[in-house]
């Protein structure tokens, strides 16, 4: 069996290998210890080790595939970000902002009841999404594929539309409260959503039709995540517990018990190996998703615990806090290895970027922040909005941002900004 071709991973990164036999599966090959100063050699070796299939003869190949993914991980350690348009997205506040993988495209969900497509590069509007009657308060594309878009609102639906032309396929109907959450499964069959009524439904994504209700949680849903097996669902919720689903079932293999009031956050690292868990009583915890058991407390804040967040590869943790820091962990360790101090309010949304060289942070004290996560510095402070950033994405590239804001004293604005930064 010879090997057809090689696929790049850059985030987190591995190699694909596909054969020329059709019948054999594309291996996996991922290098999450992979660092920028990494032996190149000595990678490759470990690789043709691990591959029986992948003969000598294509190291030299091998070597120049982990050069790049080692150039790219440089990529954004030293890169400065320039404010590059300010868009006047909706004639309400904004709720939320997501990127399509290749970075060309975002959405924005807002107040006016619309979801709004926008070219990247042009800041130009290519689509409008109506049909909600209520505030759209969540939305994410269907990654890698991006060819779908999904909503879900405050009028107890969540919407599945096409992202070229704009057309709603599905109006899914079921929740009897305000649908806050949602998440693609990996293949993208399915759409999960979370809502205030504290169940979760499975959606049917070719059919619009539910498979299967997640019924448990004594209170509101806050997160919803499948696993990267795709047969594992997280959930987080205000009764200050998070829980694994069976999809295939529906029925609840696990409860993850041990805060002490509401969870606020709840996440898998990237191979869903962990669980990371943040919550108003002031701590986060670490969970292994294979036996339930808590790995460890994320201590240090000093108020409620707003947003949690994995670096690509799973190995270290950022928590964001309403006592105006964040606090990034080794997830081995559960040792806090920095603290970022500098903003004047609190903080609502963490995030790392792809490569995890930086962090960004989005304070209500107006401003959004890209930190060091190693050594808690402060490399720039993207200033310009009027009142709280509350949301912030970095593109899958790293070379973009974009930061949004609610006119909280004027909710009938008309500045109500969303700030792209590359």
């Amino acid at each position: 069996m010879k090997v057809k071709r090689f696929l790049l991973r850059y985030y987190p990164p591995g190699i694909a290998v596909e054969y020329d036999d059709a019948s054999q599966p594309i291996s996996s090959i991922d290098l999450l210890d992979l660092r920028s100063d990494s032996n190149t050699n000595s990678v490759v070796e470990d690789i043709l080790q691990q591959e029986p299939h992948i003969n000598f003869y294509l190291k030299n190949q091998l070597c120049t595939l982990i050069k790049s993914l080692k150039c790219k991980l440089l990529e954004g350690k030293y890169h400065t970000y320039h404010l590059y348009k300010v868009l006047k997205a909706h004639i309400l506040p904004l709720t939320n902002v997501a990127f399509k993988k290749d970075g060309t495209k975002f959405i924005t969900g807002s107040y006016d009841r619309t979801c709004k497509i926008w070219n990247t590069e042009t800041g130009k509007l290519l689509n409008c999404l109506e049909g909600h009657t209520n505030v759209v308060f969540v939305l994410s594309f269907n990654n890698p594929y991006c060819n779908i878009i999904a909503t879900g609102s405050f009028d107890k639906t969540a919407r599945i539309w096409n992202s070229e032309s704009g057309l709603c396929y599905h109006v899914l109907k079921g929740h009897d409260r305000e649908v806050v959450c949602l998440d693609f499964s990996k293949n993208t069959s399915l759409l999960a959503t979370g809502s205030l009524d504290s169940q979760v439904y499975l959606w049917d994504i070719e059919t619009g039709k539910s498979i299967k209700t997640l019924i448990g949680h004594s209170r509101e849903i806050i997160s919803v995540w499948f696993s990267s097996q795709e047969q594992l669902v997280l959930t987080g919720s205000f009764d200050g517990t998070a829980r694994l689903w069976d999809y295939r079932t529906g029925r609840c293999c696990m409860v993850l018990t041990g805060h002490l009031n509401e969870l606020s956050s709840c996440i898998f690292n990237w191979n869903s190996t962990l669980i990371a868990t943040g919550s108003s009583d002031k701590t986060s915890c670490l969970w292994d998703p294979r036996s339930g058991h808590c790995l460890g407390e994320l201590l240090g804040h000093l108020d409620e615990v707003q947003d949690v967040t994995f670096d690509m590869t799973g190995r270290y943790v950022a928590t964001a806090c309403m006592d105006g820091k964040a606090r990034v962990f080794d997830a081995l360790t559960t040792e806090c290895i920095s603290e970022l101090a500098g903003h004047d309010e609190e903080i609502s949304k963490v995030v790392f970027s792809p490569e995890g060289s930086r962090i960004l942070t989005a304070s209500a004290d107006c401003s959004a922040r890209i930190w060091d996560p190693f050594t808690g510095l402060c490399h720039q402070i993207l200033v310009g909005h009027t009142d709280e950033v509350f949301s912030c994405a970095f593109s899958y590239h790293g070379n973009t941002i974009i930061t949004v804001f609610i006119q909280i004293f004027i909710v009938g604005s008309k500045d109500n900004v969303c700030r792209i930064w590359k």
